[in-house]
Formats: C-alpha cells, sequence, structure tokens
C-alpha cells in the first residue's frame, strides 16, 4: 500500500531545505521510519508542532522511494511541552529516544513502541523521578530487546542468587567465583532496586536511598551501552542525584 497509518513516537528531526523536515518516528507497527515533513517549519503548517522531539501522534504517510513522506498528523500525546519545561524530565526523554533510535528494526516491535509512550507519558506527569522512569525504560528497552539482565541469580554459572557483584559485559550479577577482578561490588539495597526498576515496583524505588539510586543508574547507564555498542551521549547529560 503506497499510503499508511500509524501510530508514532517523534525521537528525532533534521532540517530539510528553508521549510521542511526530516522526521525519525518510532511506530507501533512498522518499526522506525523515517519521513518527510513538507512545510512544518513555516508559521503556518498545520501539523508542524505535532511532529516534534517526545510528541505521539497518528500519521498518514506516503511510502516513497527512500524516505515516506506525512502527509497528516493528529496529536495523541502532547508531552513535548510538560518535557522540555523541566530540565531533568528533558535529559531523561532524550536519552530514552537516543535509546529507541539505536534499535534495530528486529527490536523496533510494537511493545517498544509502548514502553516508550508510557515513559514518555510519565516523565510528562512529574510525580517520579526523572532518573529512575529512565533507569526503568532503560532496563526494561534491553529486555525487550533479547538482553535482559540477571539480577538475581549468577548469569554465567547460573548458581541461585543473590549475589554482590555485577559485570555488565557477562550478563548482570554473578557470583564470587564468577566475578573477575575488579568488578563493581553490589549491596543488597541495590540489588532489590534493580529488581524494583525492572518489575516496575515504584513504592520500592521512591523508598530507595540516594546512595542506592546513584549505585543503581550508574550500573544501568553501564549495562545499557555496553549492549548498545556505544556510548548513549543524553546520558551525560542526566542528573544522577534525587
Amino acid at each position: 500500500m503506497p499510503t499508511y497509518r500509524d501510530e508514532v513516537v517523534v525521537l528525532r528531526t533534521h532540517k530539510l531545505g528553508e521549510a521542511d523536515r526530516i522526521v525519525t518516528m518510532l511506530s507501533r507497527r512498522h518499526g522506525k521510519v523515517r519521513a518527510v515533513a513538507k512545510g512544518v517549519r513555516r508559521t503556518s503548517s498545520k501539523f508542524g508542532a505535532r511532529l516534534e522531539p517526545f510528541m505521539v501522534a497518528d500519521v498518514q504517510l506516503y511510502q516513497g522511494r527512500s524516505l515516506d513522506i506525512v502527509q497528516q498528523a493528529e496529536s495523541l500525546g502532547s508531552y513535548g511541552a510538560a518535557i522540555v519545561a523541566d530540565y531533568d524530565r528533558y535529559t531523561a526523554a532524550h536519552a530514552m529516544v537516543e535509546t529507541a533510535d539505536r534499535l534495530n528494526e528486529a527490536e523496533a516491535t510494537p511493545q517498544q513502541y509502548l514502553l516508550l509512550v508510557g515513559g514518555l507519558r510519565t516523565l510528562a506527569q512529574g510525580g517520579r523521578e526523572s532518573r529512575s522512569v529512565l533507569d526503568s525504560y532503560l532496563l526494561r528497552a534491553m529486555s525487550l530487546s533479547g538482553w535482559a539482565p540477571a539480577l538475581f541469580d549468577c548469569a554465567r554459572c547460573g548458581a541461585a542468587g543473590p549475589h554482590d557483584w555485577f559485570v555488565a559485559q557477562l550478563g548482570g550479577v554473578v557470583c564470587d567465583d564468577c566475578a573477575p577482578a575488579g568488578s563493581a561490588r553490589l549491596r543488597p539495597e541495590t540489588g532489590a532496586l534493580l529488581r524494583a526498576l525492572v518489575a516496575g515496583e515504584w513504592d520500592v524505588v521512591d523508598a530507595a536511598t540516594h546512595a542506592a539510586t546513584a549505585s543503581a543508574s550508574g550500573l544501568v547507564a553501564a549495562y545499557a551501552q555496553w549492549h548498545l555498542e556505544r556510548g548513549i551521549r543524553s546520558l551525560s547529560h542526566v542528573e544522577s542525584t534525587r
């Protein structure tokens, strides 16, 4: 079909010519989509504001040879304004959409779309620490991509946990026998927090100490960046303090 509709999250945009933009989107049914939005930089554009980063929209696209063309866009979630108004939300959201943009086509599933929409909605609504929302998103996104971290039993030998070491390169927590020299020690509270972030147990997350939160964030960042094979640039701007 040369024309199709889908729900999308806008990940990033690039200027094209004097009035157009190239919009990169994560869609619900068609994976990642790159399309030209013509005339959206003009003040008279009817849907330019609906195609900004962090926005969720129902779009109609025309299938082109190299880039599709956006024909219509209706807003489904106007999260951008609330996110950009707060620095912590803004930097966390940037790290989330950058991570989503790194997904290859096989990983850009409907579940990844729904996870990202839920994360952006939570950031826009406030009420949760932005870094914790980001950490939860990163762990779940890695899990959906087939890289679920071991957070209880040993990732290397399968020995029953809990264990006291975390090694991103080995897949998560490891036992004393499998931990190489220089491994990061995992305190019990940090291990419990990591499991709560994956499970969405926000009462545990909200009650965590500053030390546990900072430690968990560092481990989550190391784990995500190891499996994505290159750094998430936006993480350098994310505040780890609460």
